[in-house]
């Protein structure tokens, strides 16, 4: 991490002369531009221009109808990215190279966007501070090494990927070992991004790989999220190789997940709030039960910031490490909501998003959810023992992405935590993903049917 001064002194000394300026779409992929040194100090600090429809497209960078902000009928101008310069980083994996994340501003009004997805998030965060509170949080990512390149995978149309291993690697050092010097570099290059990585494992399936990223508060926690998904994704390109972080890439494998961990300490004074010293149960405080209440409350209606795609829900089965029940437990990786850690470390692992998540918007979901809980003295239900795949008459995730559309749609919620706009624009993105995806004939389609239909 460096400051502007930094950034400075590294242009005219000529050891930078990149600097990446970036936001996350609605995807939560990153776009932007690439700005040259000089003209960066002389022209692009106060912002860079990008059009307006990078808020409004499909996975496949089209342009949908349906969004009030967005349309040809608002003629598509410009937004104008305004750097958060907390942000700046020297990225090691690309030669010279500096990047800030930046907020994605109306420029007329100097008003942020309000779909913009680290927008959302920001909101959040303030709407935390104003109860007092910060919330600290933190991701855990899987992802898939591939023996492929994205290139390959796409001459076979994504057919018949190797992973990178051939049996289930789940802490396994020897099978791990045989991709550690990109994982090693994944890890060291990662935390000289300032992006520090905990540790890295392997996963429950062949060549599935996870990596802890250390805890911060909300908005550095995802910016650190997406910014890992992206450097890998150019790292193991620059490798020859693909990593993916789809939340069900076969379905014979096992799903890649990003489970989200969160606490609340005081906004000044900094001591934790979720821990109390003889609170029940398990030294839970009254705030961190709200909390939890708030979340198994209301996550099913904001389950499409969590799980955004047609794909994300294909996760979600029975004894396949992803929950599928909306119960909480101590230390119970079945349940949706695992409660870990001891005294000031005390909190709660969401293990509902996938690695496709846009961590902007789970996080903002998470949070809100978790506000609106403890503002509504919400008490979670009794703490569920035992095999939560097996728990009856208790609130389930959505089963696909038309059903979490269909909540959030009626969802007043959703409404009291977002707003109308960002509810309306993210509601939309949502149907054109299903409307694309139901206008397809698949592969499972023509084995299925050509024959005997």
């Amino acid at each position: 991490m460096i400051d502007l001064e930094g950034l400075e002194s590294r242009i005219r000394d000529g050891s930078i002369d990149t600097v990446i300026s970036a936001i996350t779409d609605l995807q939560g992929r990153l776009m932007g531009k690439r700005v040259t040194g000089d003209f960066f100090l002389t022209h692009a600090r106060e912002g860079t221009h990008l059009c307006t429809y990078l808020l409004g497209t499909d996975m496949e960078m089209r342009t949908p109808s349906g969004y009030r902000l967005l349309s040809w009928e608002t003629c598509y101008g410009d937004y104008l990215a305004v750097p958060d310069w907390s942000t700046l980083r020297i990225i090691p994996w690309l030669e010279k190279t500096a990047l800030v994340l930046a907020d994605v501003q109306d420029e007329p009004t100097g008003a942020l966007v309000p779909v913009a997805p680290r927008t959302v998030l920001r909101r959040q965060v303030e709407r935390a501070r104003y109860m007092e509170f910060e919330a600290l949080m933190a991701s855990e990512l899987e992802f898939y090494l591939l023996r492929d390149s994205y290139e390959g995978a796409a001459k076979k149309n994504f057919h018949d990927l190797e992973p990178f291993g051939w049996y289930n690697e789940d802490y396994h050092l020897l099978q791990a070992t045989k991709a550690e010097p990109l994982y090693r570099r994944f890890r060291n290059e990662m935390s000289a991004a300032g992006i520090p990585v905990e540790f890295s494992k392997g996963e429950a399936g062949p060549g599935q790989h996870e990596v802890n990223i250390h805890y911060d508060a909300a908005l550095e926690s995802a910016d650190r999220h997406a910014l890992f998904k992206h450097g890998l994704k150019e790292m193991a390109w620059q490798s020859g190789h693909a990593v993916t972080f789809m939340a069900k890439p076969d379905h014979t494998w096992t799903g890649n997940s990003a489970h989200v961990h969160v606490s609340l300490r005081h906004a000044e004074r900094g001591d934790t709030l979720f821990h109390q010293p003889g609170g029940t149960p398990h030294g839970m405080s009254e705030t961190m039960r709200h909390f939890l209440g708030g979340l198994i409350a209301g996550i099913r209606e904001l389950a499409f910031f969590i799980a955004p795609f047609i794909n994300s829900y294909k996760r979600f089965a029975a004894g396949s490490w992803a929950p599928t029940n909306l119960v909480w437990g101590r230390d119970n990786r079945t349940c949706a909501f695992r409660i870990v850690g001891d005294g000031p470390a005390l909190r709660i692992e969401t293990r509902l998003p996938g690695g496709d998540a846009n961590p902007y918007l789970a996080y903002a979901a998470i949070i809100g959810a978790g506000l609106h809980g403890i503002a509504h003295r919400i008490e979670p239900p009794a703490e569920y023992k035992g095999n939560a795949y097996e728990a009856r008459g208790v609130p389930r995730i959505p089963r696909a992405l038309w059903e979490a559309a269909q909540l959030l749609e009626e969802s007043t919620l959703a409404r009291e935590i977002f707003g109308d706009d960002v509810v309306e624009h993210y509601l939309n993105t949502a149907r054109v993903e299903q409307e694309a995806y139901d206008s397809v004939v698949t592969c499972w389609e023509r084995q299925r049917y050509l024959e005997r239909g």
